[in-house]
């Protein structure tokens, strides 16, 4: 039980970089973000995902834009905005430190 409460706080700390990253290149609906992270094993749910997109629009992160559907009410489409970009790219400088240290750390370990 300690193992997955570990994983899902793990996931949860990397989960706003890992928004961004998917939303680098192209607009995408709330369920389509959910499948791009499942993919890659990421697993999150509505309930987790919503009140992040909002916090990141909020600091200016991301938009939104309407667009009609053709199988019912129109869809929000979250895309990155330039500040996003900027704060995407610093995000994976800090990533890839956070990756080397715990790396290195490993490898000493061993």
């Amino acid at each position: 039980m300690k193992l997955e409460n570990t994983k899902a706080q793990m996931r949860k700390g990397v989960l706003e970089y890992c928004i961004l990253l998917v939303l680098e290149n192209k607009p995408l609906y709330v369920s389509n973000i959910i499948e791009d992270l499942e993919k890659s094993k990421m697993i999150v749910v509505e309930g987790t995902l919503y009140p992040m997109l909002t916090r990141l629009k909020n600091e200016g992160y991301l938009g939104y834009r309407w667009e009609e559907s053709l199988q019912g009410p129109p869809r929000k489409y979250y895309e990155i905005t330039e500040n996003g970009k900027f704060f995407l790219n610093e995000l994976a400088n800090v990533w890839k430190d956070l990756v080397n240290a715990v790396f290195q750390i490993s490898n000493r370990n061993q």
